[in-house]
């Protein structure tokens, strides 16, 4: 620990958590928002999870287990500001983000209201079940992962996933 209060990694661990947060940043951003439902509070996950890799880059087996390292970090972190109960009601990010290559405006107004359309109905799920999807689609974890991470067992999962599929058909039936 320097002077500062900061631990030093050795050798390339700052540029390559430098790598990490210009590549991973804004999807793990995304990742804490759906499951905490406040951009600002997903924000300081993903940042304490970028300082925690950065500390405890000697103590990493796999360097290139870092992005899995980053997932679970924010998977869990997240988890706890739920458990905190300082998540808040605006939800600003989108599921899927819009893509910049859209042709026409009329393009583009269609895909962000079928995107608002999929953010609400995925707020609208059970906290459990937005977990699951979240996890599983969002990211693309194992049965086995969501169960582990989450502390349930895998039928569970398979339950919740279930209940929020066909939550989310009903809300979406008749877009696209």
């Amino acid at each position: 620990m320097d002077d500062t209060g900061w631990v030093s990694a050795p050798g390339a661990a700052d540029e390559v958590v430098s790598d990490l947060f210009r590549s991973d940043y804004r999807r793990l951003v995304g990742l804490a928002s759906l499951l905490v439902g406040d951009r600002h509070t997903a924000g300081d996950v993903v940042q304490d999870a970028f300082a925690g890799l950065y500390r405890r880059w000697a103590a990493l087996r796999d360097p290139e287990a870092a992005v899995a390292y980053l997932n679970r970090a924010v998977v869990n972190a997240s988890r706890n500001e739920m458990r905190r109960g300082r998540s808040a009601v605006a939800r600003q990010l989108r599921l899927v983000p819009v893509s910049e290559s859209l042709v026409s405006a009329e393009g583009a107004a269609i895909a962000h209201e079928e995107s608002d359309l999929l953010w609400q109905a995925i707020c609208a799920l059970p906290r459990r079940q937005r977990q699951v999807v979240v996890m599983r689609y969002y990211l693309d974890a194992s049965e086995a992962e969501i169960a582990a991470s989450l502390g349930i067992s895998r039928g569970s999962v398979k339950k919740a996933a279930s209940r929020a599929l066909a939550t989310l058909g009903a809300a979406l039936e008749g877009i696209g």
